[in-house]
């Protein structure tokens, strides 16, 4: 496993980092490592089997590791806790063969390969020629992957067919062309060098060929055979899927009774503060359409990107030496505007292990040029700052006192959208939301967090609708009520409901984590407060909570109390 002698648990998660890489040259890129630059990985079942048997020879490391004298220091406790639940949880998806039918509108093969290019270093000369072999790698990575997918079909194990129709419009839209007859890779390489031009314009279409032959497998073969399949993925399948990005084995039964508790809580909140909106409104949401014509905006893409970028530098200035301590280069963080062709929602890239390439928020606009602020202060607090931004680079600040595991590669979903959220809500706490335009997008914000808890696993576990509930009370979730709901207690667009919809069937059990994230780390943060009582100092806590590393839920509020 490594070439370290009587390897601590941080040693040994270090070595499966570099071992991963040599596996993975996406991964590789996130981290920030110029050698990957130039290659793909194998997603045919042979390379899924790869990283398999690499996470079981870890965890055999790993056992041995922690009998070793040292291995009981928090700093290698936390580390093992961490990288034994994520490998566990892993290998428990892949046994199941999870990677044979990995579609959607966000996470698949398909989308790292694309996305990877825009965090690919584009510097030099030689960052171009890597790009150029990069993209002429795209059509082996796509084969493998549609290996991965024919082999599911053997089996019948089928993605759901809403996602699939919504992948195949996506690969549709990559492999078209725009306005001035550009694909989406030759709108990439167009910035490129002229003395590379004709290799990075035939790259770029060899990468679009790949993208556009697995279009039309996916379009002619796939989806009539996926035709009539279940969206929904039932219970055995989500329980596995929750682990995953939750990194825990949670009580189901008791999340989804706890999302209509925040739902009626939050509705309560929501007409309070819809009443200073719009006086004698109907509902929160008859408000909030009110704000999309006659509130706040900013008018223009340009104009909203640096409109957000200045958003979460005035919040780095109020909140540095206050509320947090942050080190330079912690502090650079840059607001972009995603490429066509992603999913609705905001996302946020995490900056490289040297931060030569800076953490960055991405807004989809999805073809609009005038943008509510309601809907996006919150949000940016979410996204940027003290949301994922402060986390996630502040894990690669402190990278030498965790392990690249810890720091890099190691997240569990629901601890860094738990934290994301938790930001918004201490924003609020702190004062920052006080303009009722911007705190009723906020509790809107939050409703769909609860609004996500409902459906998600209402509608893969087919859940009966409680009789205290104003939709549809006694019916069971489908797909279809689920969608109706969520446009119901949402002020997002029509398309972005139906994106989020099709995200839930693509990804369950990942949108449960921001609501019941966020509660864990309510409760690690009151747990340490009842335990330090008056000497509790907000900001230190914040700072040690910061510089631990990820772990799943519940060795999350097992650590935040101990701090």
């Amino acid at each position: 496993m490594s070439e370290i002698q009587n390897p601590l648990p941080r040693e040994v998660a270090d070595a499966y980092v570099d071992e991963l890489i040599a596996l993975d040259p996406v991964t590789g890129t996130y981290l920030g490592v110029r050698a990957s630059s130039s290659a793909l990985p194998d997603y045919s079942p042979a390379g899924q089997e790869g990283l398999a048997e690499l996470a079981r020879r870890t965890l055999a490391g790993l056992e041995a590791a922690e009998a070793r004298p040292g291995a009981d220091a928090d700093i290698e406790r936390r580390c093992a806790r961490l990288l034994r639940e994520r490998l566990t949880a892993e290998l428990a998806v892949h046994d199941a063969h999870e990677g044979l039918r990995a579609v959607g509108n966000m996470h698949s093969p398909a989308h790292s390969v694309r996305e990877v290019f825009t965090l690919t270093p584009a510097d030099t000369d030689e960052d171009w020629a890597a790009i150029a072999a990069r993209l002429r790698a795209v059509p082996g990575a796509l084969a493998g992957y549609r290996e991965s997918l024919g082999l599911g079909l053997e089996r019948e194990l089928y993605a759901g067919p809403r996602p699939t129709a919504t992948f195949v419009e996506q690969l549709a839209e990559w492999t078209g062309p725009d306005a001035d007859g550009l694909t989406w890779f030759e709108q990439f390489v167009a910035p490129g060098p002229e003395a590379l031009r004709a290799e990075l314009t035939a790259a770029a279409r060899t990468a679009t060929h790949a993208f556009a032959e697995l279009r039309d497998w996916m379009a002619e073969v796939y989806a009539p055979t996926v035709e009539g399949a279940p969206d929904p993925v039932g219970r055995e399948r989500y329980a596995r899927w929750s682990r995953y990005f939750n990194g825990t084995d949670l009580d189901l039964d008791e999340a989804y009774a706890y999302g209509w508790a925040e739902y009626h809580r939050l509705l309560a909140e929501m007409r309070t503060e819809a009443e200073k909106v719009l006086p004698g409104a109907a509902t929160p949401w008859v408000a909030l359409a009110h704000l999309d014509v006659h509130g706040r905006h900013i008018e223009g893409v340009e104009e909203v990107r640096v409109w957000l970028q200045e958003l979460m530098d005035k919040a780095i200035e109020a909140l540095d030496g206050t509320h947090f301590d942050l080190a330079d280069r912690v502090r650079v963080v840059e607001s972009r505007i995603a490429p066509p062709g992603s999913a609705a929602a905001p996302y946020y890239t995490s900056p490289s292990e040297d931060f030569s390439r800076p953490g960055r928020t991405w807004l989809p606009t999805m073809g609009l040029d005038r943008f509510p602020v309601y809907d996006l202060v919150s949000t940016w607090y979410h996204e940027g700052v003290p949301g994922h931004h402060l986390q996630l680079a502040q894990w690669a600040h402190v990278r030498e006192d965790l392990s690249r595991y810890q720091a890099g590669i190691g997240g569990v979903s629901a601890n860094c959208e738990g934290w994301a959220l938790y930001a918004e809500r201490l924003m609020d706490e702190l004062g920052f939301l006080a303009d009722p335009e911007e705190r009723l997008g906020y509790l809107d914000a939050q409703m769909m967090r609860a609004a996500r808890v409902i459906v998600d696993i209402g509608m893969h576990l087919e859940l009966e609708i409680p009789a205290d509930s104003p939709f549809h009370p006694g019916e069971r979730w489908t797909p279809e009520l689920a969608q109706e709901f969520f446009g119901a207690h949402s002020s997002r667009p029509a398309d972005f409901v139906e994106s989020e919809l099709t995200r839930y069937l693509s990804i369950p059990g990942q949108a449960i984590g921001y609501k019941l994230g966020e509660r864990a780390w309510l409760l690690g943060r009151e747990r340490a407060q009842r335990r330090h009582g008056d000497a509790f100092d907000a900001k230190a806590w914040h700072m040690a909570a910061l510089s631990q590393g990820s772990l799943g839920l519940d060795d999350l509020v097992d650590e935040l109390s101990r701090l």
